[in-house]
């Protein structure tokens, strides 16, 4: 009797074994499966951490570039003295001019893959062109800001944007590493402070090169209602 139960255990146990050895296979590959996808969302969230990325009724649809078309004109009635005009994430909202630049440079508000394809991004953690603090754009360097490496001290950058136009001077140019974060970080002073990688023909470098400018002329547009 006992040799019978023996034979019958030892059966049930040879016919069970592939689908237990199947089962085990399949929960590890499905975990091997979500744990990318955890870290991908992740990585998504971090990229897109910003609260002015989507406007409230596009939530969770994506990234939204938002083109303008910025006044190159300039407006006969300005001020010193204006509103600006804070842009929402992946918007369009400035264009960069300087003589040691070949093309007019689109400065988008917020830090993307995508907007840096298509031009300068300026970091959401900086102050908006007007406002007090520092103004903090980078580029690629094989793109937008293939010429930063031009601009020396007492270079002039002319900023336009649709409530009014700024002009820095280069007050110095910089070098640092990228974890050191001493010059994108908010200011009392106003100013302006470019980066892009260094150029370097083996790859990607931890390099960075830059200017700090000094705002130093301010004209905000006049509406008609305050004419």
């Amino acid at each position: 009797m006992k040799n019978n139960n023996t034979q019958s255990s030892g059966l049930i146990i040879h016919i069970a074994t592939p689908f237990i050895l199947a089962a085990i296979c399949m929960g590890i590959i499905m975990i091997a499966l979500i744990k990318p996808s955890d870290k991908l969302q992740r990585y998504k969230g971090l990229v897109f951490m910003d609260e002015l990325r989507l406007d409230p009724e596009n939530i969770n649809s994506g990234l939204i570039i938002k083109d303008n078309k910025i006044e190159t004109d300039d407006k006969d009635y300005t001020s010193d003295k204006g509103t600006v005009i804070r842009p929402v994430y992946a918007e369009h909202y400035a264009d960069l001019y300087c003589d040691s630049f070949e093309t007019t440079v689109p400065v988008y508000w917020g830090s993307d893959i995508e907007l840096f394809e298509i031009g300068a991004c300026q970091s959401s953690g900086s102050s908006v062109f007007g406002e007090a603090g520092n103004s903090v754009v980078s580029a690629h360097v094989n793109t937008y800001f293939a010429e930063l490496d031009k601009l020396d001290t007492g270079d002039k950058i002319t900023v336009k944007t649709n409530y009014g136009r700024f002009v820095y001077t280069v007050r110095e140019t910089i070098s640092f590493k990228d974890t050191d974060k001493r010059y994108v970080i908010p200011t009392e002073d106003t100013r302006l402070t470019l980066y892009t990688c260094s150029k370097d023909i083996f790859g990607a470098s931890d390099q960075r090169i830059g200017v700090i400018c000094d705002l130093t002329e301010s004209k905000y547009y006049v509406t008609e209602e305050v004419r």
